[in-house]
């Protein structure tokens, strides 16, 4: 990897770190498509789900006291067989079809709530994002804005959304993480793990990031923190939209 590529991903992770930190989503979306755009799929999804762990494993961690433990244990329920069948489905997108699921991603807090009844406080609502939600973010690699749909009607804080997401999120990117490595245990050549020494310049900044994003949450309010949310996740899909094209 040249060093302006690395330099370039460094950057990434540490102003995505502070979207995140902010938001509780649309920077690893950004982080995604960027590391995407410079390494084989395989290898994006190995770092990306490495960092993103530490990225929200940490923001969770900082807002510790705001996480709703009772939603995320049922969103493990929900989760753990999603992880069992991923394990041995053997498809993967490719950089076209992700690009697209990317886009589409991002675009989903448009889409008029009222076509959603969901509360992830509500029973089997938890349930049913872990299952959604692993199952999403182990194939496109983010899943930031569908959890978004299960917590917008809820009467969660910012800092509650924000830390039980960062739980919730710390967790899908571990198997994430884990599921794209698996082929590599059958001497698989379409997995090429990321350089170490990169995982570990990258895991200070994306703390630093987090650490700041967080700064700046407490002094945001309820309203502008939604406003703001939407508005990012729409230039990001534009993006993407137009990458999905050009490959197209």
């Amino acid at each position: 990897m040249g060093a302006v590529a690395a330099m370039t991903i460094m950057l990434t992770v540490l102003v995505t770190a502070i979207i995140s930190g902010i938001f509780g989503m649309a920077g690893g979306l950004i982080l995604m498509g960027v590391l995407t755009a410079l390494m084989p799929i395989s290898m994006a999804m190995i770092f990306h789900g490495a960092i993103q762990l530490v990225s929200n494993g940490w923001r969770a961690f900082l807002l510790r006291d705001h996480i709703s433990w009772s939603v995320f244990g049922r969103y493990l329920i929900g989760g753990v067989p999603v992880m069992i069948l991923l394990a041995f489905l053997f498809w993967r997108p490719d950089k076209n079809m992700l690009y697209i699921l990317l886009s589409f991603l991002a675009f989903l807090p448009w889409l008029p709530k009222r076509w959603f009844a969901l509360d992830v406080k509500q029973k089997y609502h938890a349930e049913a994002l872990g299952f959604v939600a692993l199952s999403l973010n182990t194939l496109a690699g983010v899943v930031g804005p569908v959890i978004d749909i299960f917590f917008v009607k809820s009467d969660m804080t910012r800092k509650e959304i924000v830390a039980t997401k960062g739980a919730t999120q710390a967790f899908a990117h571990l198997t994430k993480a884990v599921i794209w490595s698996l082929p590599a245990l059958y001497a698989s050549d379409d997995v090429v793990f990321p350089p170490v020494w990169l995982i570990i310049a990258a895991i200070p900044l994306s703390m630093i990031g987090t650490w700041i994003g967080g700064l700046i949450l407490h002094r945001m309010s309820d309203v502008s923190f939604r406003d703001w949310t939407k508005w990012l996740l729409t230039a990001v899909g534009i993006v993407y939209a137009c990458r999905a094209v050009g490959l197209l």
